[in-house]
């Protein structure tokens, strides 16, 4: 009898929730097979089987975390001796509805297993309408299925019940409005942020970029057939700055009494995900393009909105970044990512009246942003230094732009 246990899927897990088993009991299984879906504190994983064989049992049940090193089913091996050990096979086939009609199916395991490629929030979809993903032919040429074709076989499905049992079916379903589970992802992003809070002092800086220069450039960038989000300029910007200074790109050793300067600039990027709060990384920023950080930013952002980041995506972050102009913020008090020295969140942009280097009061495009950061690492007079630098970079674009040369 062979043990799945929930293993350390990486950066030091110490537990993990059960919220799916791809299996059940008398279930035929091949190797790498998956078996059960895992909520850590940063991903959905599945474990896969180690060997072909049968499920015998399923020790923890949905819904329960557990421990690294905890047994969460059984397996008995396709090579072991059944007559002996366990129930033969051709008893689980007969118990399980299916009949039994040859020797060989009495003597041998067949598969039939097909593995489905999706993200496990689409899986969630179909698991939620309880379809079956290998009845659904996906639109994408990779194979994967996708939430629209989730959605689109519900719809072709829906068409065939009468409308008189739909209504009935949402009388009776049950509501769940009144209670919100708390732990997963929710969970981990309460304790990293107590964790910050309660170990930084936090100071926040505010200040305003003129962002009208920038803007100009961006349009006249797109016009030439090269399209650049704002984000890759603020992130170019901010690297040149740290690179100014390294102060806001360090970690405080305090066991060893040191400040660890990083030589690395890896940008972490808040993301607003369904799952909560997910910080894709962007490693190396200070070696790549506007083209490169502007393709590895969508990239990056796409991939944590779908569930579907490797963990080395959200390893290591130096200093992490907060766009959240787009969702109509003007000023907040960012909570640090430990063990960062800092974060800078990007406000809402809004067109003011401003006085130009002419003193004519013309219409500009104003950028609030905000600055966390540790005063036990750096102080109030270093911080605004490092924004008005920021600032001069964003404001003169074409001095940007020479930076990077």
């Amino acid at each position: 009898m062979i043990d799945v246990k929930l293993h350390d899927i990486g950066e030091g897990m110490t537990e993990g929730e059960v919220i799916h088993y791809l299996v059940k009991v008398g279930d035929k299984v091949q190797t790498d097979q998956p078996l059960v879906e895992v909520q850590t504190d940063k991903m959905v994983a599945e474990l896969t089987s180690p060997c072909t064989g049968i499920v015998k049992e399923i020790q923890i049940a949905v819904g329960e975390t557990v421990k690294v090193g905890t047994s969460l089913l059984s397996l008995e091996s396709a090579g072991e001796d059944h007559s002996q050990k366990s129930q033969p096979v051709k008893d689980l086939i007969k118990e399980n509805g299916r009949s039994n009609p040859s020797k060989k199916e009495e003597n041998s395991v067949e598969f039939t297993y097909k593995r489905v490629l999706a993200t496990p929030y689409t899986r969630k979809i179909a698991r939620e309408h309880n379809i079956n993903l290998e009845d659904i032919i996906p639109s994408d040429p990779s194979g994967r299925i996708t939430e629209e074709d989730v959605i689109s076989f519900l719809d072709n499905t829906n068409k065939k019940i009468e409308p008189k049992q739909l209504i009935a079916e949402k009388l009776n379903a049950p509501s769940h409005s009144d209670e919100i589970p708390y732990r997963g992802i929710r969970k981990k992003i309460a304790e990293n942020m107590k964790k910050s809070l309660f170990t930084i002092p936090h100071v926040t800086h505010f200040d305003e970029v003129n962002m009208t220069n920038l803007l100009e450039m961006k349009e006249q960038l797109k016009a030439a057939g090269n399209s650049i989000s704002v984000p890759a300029f603020l992130l170019k910007a901010l690297v040149i700055s740290l690179k100014d200074f390294p102060i806001f790109n360090a970690e405080l050793d305090e066991e060893n009494s040191r400040i660890l300067l990083k030589k690395t600039y890896h940008i972490g990027l808040a993301t607003n995900t369904e799952n909560g709060l997910i910080v894709p990384v962007l490693h190396d920023a200070d070696k790549k393009s506007l083209k490169q950080i502007n393709h590895e930013i969508k990239d990056l952002t796409q991939k944590a909105l779908a569930g579907t980041l490797h963990l080395s995506a959200m390893q290591n972050s130096t200093i992490t970044i907060s766009n959240v102009g787009p969702l109509g913020s003007i000023a907040a008090t960012p909570i640090i990512n430990y063990p960062e020295t800092a974060l800078i969140a990007f406000h809402k942009t809004k067109k003011r009246p401003i006085v130009n280097e002419n003193d004519e009061i013309v219409i500009g495009h104003i950028m609030t942003l905000s600055m966390s950061f540790d005063h036990r690492v750096a102080d109030g007079a270093t911080a605004i230094a490092f924004t008005n630098r920021f600032s001069s970079l964003i404001e003169n674009p074409h001095k940007l732009i020479l930076e990077m040369i």
